[in-house]
């Protein structure tokens, strides 16, 4: 298993049990699919480099995980369709 790194923004305007659901729901695919969730930093909320559908704010969130590749496609696929998800990347650490 390799060590992966995935950064996702919330939408900012949702409330506080919608952003923990989120973040369970990352963490519960990664573990669903036999990887290890290493930490999950809440940075918060800060103001972004662009407007996202015109939004300047957004919730940030590290996940730092290892896992097979396979993973990686399923978390994609996930927030590709995840109305909360304004942007995300996943990188190998």
């Amino acid at each position: 298993m390799a060590k992966y790194e995935m950064l996702y923004l919330l939408n900012n305007d949702s409330t506080e049990e919608v952003k923990a659901a989120e973040i369970a729901k990352y963490e519960e695919i990664v573990k669903n699919a036999g990887g290890a969730v290493v930490s999950t930093d809440k940075w918060g909320t800060k103001k972004t480099a662009y407007p996202i559908n015109y939004k300047t704010e957004a919730y940030y969130v590290l996940m730092t995980f290892e896992a097979n590749a396979n993973v990686l496609t399923e978390l994609e696929r996930v927030a590709g369709i995840d109305s909360e998800v304004l942007r995300r990347v996943i990188t190998k650490a």
